[in-house]
């Protein structure tokens, strides 16, 4: 049997997910439980508990042989699905071949620079995205692939290999520094993260690194000092991004505050101090 993939979303045109116009393929399964996490409903494998069923208002979801089924013509896109959820998931997941994938991005490949697979954490699909990349470079070489992830796999393993060779850039997010905050932060430790940042910058294949700043939860100046150093005077962008409540699941709000714009200036200068090129304020 071939390779599926659970994919939660697929965005056709994206100019957020890496350079140029790319198609941004959102995959469901997340080994990370960040408390600022803007799409929670990519973390968890659906339960089948029905409950997203009974409260679907366009009777879009129905239940077939124990499973959801999710009727996209019917869905009015409220969203009631997600909200109810208590696992941090989500009914709108579909299963894809890579011949499926193939299918979609030869829909658009006219109109897009490249692929970029997201999450969730794309990467504990590993051995999918590294067949999907192989095909897509073999029928549209001129496509980038890019990969955004979490940093939570050690990509140096020989097991990963085919991923990392088949991925033109990698797209990391540095969420902490400090092992203890990554662990409040995240549920998991930062170690391989930081191993990442240097394998990756090592063998040029890191486009960007992201921080979300977020005001009296992180020790922002470290993450940003160690960050900047390490892709000191590399062509490496590094996004400083402002933490905002869009998407935050409700009970984690009260905890998590946006800092302000001077932080944000003062953060930037420090990384371009410490030697960051190409740094973005978002």
């Amino acid at each position: 049997m071939g390779l599926k993939a659970k994919i939660n979303k697929i965005i056709k045109f994206s100019n957020v997910d890496g350079p140029g116009n790319r198609m941004a393929i959102f995959f469901q399964g997340c080994n990370f439980n960040c408390e600022y996490c803007h799409n929670p409903e990519t973390i968890n494998i659906c339960k089948e508990c029905y409950k997203c069923v009974e409260v679907c208002p366009s009777k879009a979801l129905e239940i077939y042989n124990s499973k959801i089924i999710w009727n996209k013509n019917l869905c009015c896109e409220c969203d009631q699905c997600t909200k109810i959820c208590k696992f941090d998931s989500s009914p709108k997941v579909n299963e894809y071949t890579v011949e499926d994938l193939l299918a979609e991005i030869g829909k658009v490949k006219a109109f897009i620079k490249g692929i970029t697979v997201s999450g969730g954490e794309s990467t504990l699909q590993y051995k999918f995205i590294a067949r999907l990349f192989s095909e897509v470079k073999k029928k549209w070489p001129n496509l980038t692939c890019f990969v955004d992830t979490n940093g939570s796999l050690n990509l140096d393993n020989i097991e990963y290999k085919e991923l990392v060779e088949n991925t033109d850039f990698f797209m990391l997010d540095v969420k902490a520094w400090n092992n203890s905050e990554h662990l409040l932060l995240t549920g998991k430790e930062v170690n391989s993260v930081i191993k990442n940042l240097y394998f990756l910058r090592d063998i040029g294949k890191l486009f960007e690194v992201r921080s979300v700043i977020v005001e009296n939860r992180l020790d922002n100046r470290l993450i940003v000092e160690n960050v900047a150093k390490a892709i000191s005077n590399k062509d490496i962008r590094y996004k400083i991004i402002k933490y905002r409540h869009f998407g935050v699941r409700e009970e984690m709000k009260s905890n998590l505050f946006s800092p302000t714009g001077i932080e944000l200036e003062e953060l930037e200068k420090l990384a371009q101090k410490n030697g960051a090129k190409n740094t973005l304020i978002i």
